[in-house]
């Protein structure tokens, strides 16, 4: 068995990055193809230069719509799914070992995200399913996900990913936010739209209108779903953020069983007493111990990079 492997992008006015992608990439794949859906800078030379085929692609506010377009440009047995601003970091024997297997599950491969906090860069780490066997195709506007009933599995294969730092953020402000609007208006019930319409709120710092989404998706969200540890660190920090201590203690109160190997839970439960306790002085001899307590334990459960969305230095 020799199965083959495509990179599939799409990309839009990613000049400052695709060639960083494609070539971290070019060594380990047969084909690399590219969807431009509308630069107008120079990716689509940047990526020719770079041995990959480019197609165009006109945009229409549906993310899964040209991730499909751009799919179907390869009968490759595998599809190694990269943005341009990701680069593959680790995982070429991971790579290699897929073209002597059956083509029977969906990859699931480590993206490590930095973003930019407290006047540093940090970096999280979250398990996406990004390696797609041929016939695969996605669903959604926007935070589109492959629509198949195939088992997911971890790879050993790393990205690396700086489309969150601020620089980058601010130069696609809003497009993710008008698609995610365009989705709840179809789908109101969607808790994932709602985790993810909160995630873009509060990454733009704007955790009064972020804190109401999130609550849905907790309300209505699978206490199972992958995105989970995600949304309860992330609502935890934006209440306190709107000075609802008492309401986030509560929240956290009642999540405690379920992350108990968690360092960014304990972390984040004793950033929001310590909040409260300089908010409120005269709590202080209370919050105190609880906060030792809280970045006590995260020190005890350690980092833990194979925590869905763990921010490294959170247990350290």
């Amino acid at each position: 068995m020799n199965n083959t492997i495509a990179l599939v992008m799409i990309a839009r006015d990613e000049a400052r990055c695709i060639a960083r992608s494609l070539n971290s990439a070019r060594a380990h794949v047969d084909q690399m193809v590219v969807l431009d859906t509308g630069s107008r800078d120079a990716t689509a030379s940047l990526a020719r230069q770079c041995a990959a085929q480019v197609a165009d692609f006109t945009w229409c506010d549906d993310f899964a719509a040209a991730r499909n377009a751009a799919l179907a440009l390869t009968d490759a047995d595998w599809c190694l799914v990269m943005d341009a601003d990701e680069w593959l970091a680790a995982g070429a024997a991971a790579l290699a070992a897929l073209r002597h297997g059956p083509a029977d599950a969906i990859g699931l491969v480590r993206v490590d995200s930095a973003f930019n906090l407290s006047g540093g860069v940090q970096c999280a780490p979250s398990w996406l399913p990004r390696v797609l066997p041929r016939g695969v195709r996605y669903g959604g506007r926007v935070h589109e996900q492959p629509q198949s009933l195939l088992p997911r599995r971890r790879l050993e294969i790393t990205l690396g990913h700086d489309g969150y730092l601020d620089a980058q953020l601010q130069a696609k402000r809003g497009r993710n936010e008008a698609l995610l609007q365009q989705a709840l208006a179809a789908e109101p019930g969607d808790a994932y739209f709602h985790y993810q319409l909160g995630k873009e709120l509060e990454v733009h710092r704007r955790p009064a209108e972020a804190v109401p989404h999130y609550l849905t998706a907790h309300a209505q969200g699978d206490a199972n779903a992958a995105w989970r540890h995600d949304l309860v660190v992330r609502l935890i920090f934006s209440l306190k953020c709107t000075g609802a201590h008492a309401q986030a203690l509560q929240l956290a109160e009642a999540e405690m069983p379920h992350w108990p190997q968690s360092p960014d839970f304990y972390f984040a439960l004793g950033d929001l007493l310590l909040d409260w306790a300089a908010t409120e002085p005269a709590r202080a001899g209370e919050l105190l111990p609880m906060i030792e307590a809280s970045w006590l334990s995260a020190i005890d459960i350690g980092d833990q990079p194979a925590l869905n969305d763990s921010v490294h230095g959170r247990g350290s």
